[in-house]
């Protein structure tokens, strides 16, 4: 049997940039340095010939990687065409705890620290998943593009 496949997550978006620098910062991930032999991600697209209107703006800079190798990288494509409708995949930013080593009380206020923090870092808030005599506390968000995520 093989092991495990090693993948990137891709996500479509208007501004490469812009996500990669709130997601990088949400995940607690960095920007991905480019390539040896480049200052610039913009300078490396430009030798592989990427044409000018497909860069953006900025240094170019579209990819974010785990600081400590475990986790995906994340590519952030760019697309002409807008979000139109719900996601149909998207991202748990797991900060509560397990339910079964931490309490309700506990988690929730991580959950809510956790939000404000991203907020700040331009998300914001769709609904709150909390029902009374249940033990799970969630928020529902849009990244800075309209993407659905949770913080739970």
């Amino acid at each position: 049997m093989a092991g495990m496949v090693s993948y990137q997550l891709v996500i479509d978006c208007a501004n490469p940039e812009r996500m990669a620098r709130f997601w990088a910062d949400a995940l607690r991930y960095k920007l991905e340095p480019p390539p040896d032999g480049f200052d610039t991600w913009r300078a490396y697209w430009r030798s592989i010939g990427v044409p000018e209107d497909e860069l953006g703006e900025g240094d170019g800079n579209d990819g974010i990687v785990d600081p400590e190798g475990r986790g995906p990288r994340i590519w952030f494509q760019q697309v002409p065409e807008g979000k139109v409708v719900k996601n149909r995949f998207h991202l748990d930013v797991l900060v509560g705890g397990k339910r079964d080593e931490t309490p309700l009380e506990t988690r929730k206020a991580r959950v809510d620290a956790e939000v404000e923090r991203l907020v700040k870092a331009g998300a914001s808030v769709v609904r709150v998943h909390a029902r009374p005599g249940t033990d799970h506390y969630a928020v529902a968000m849009l990244d800075p593009e309209g993407n659905e995520f949770d913080v739970v």
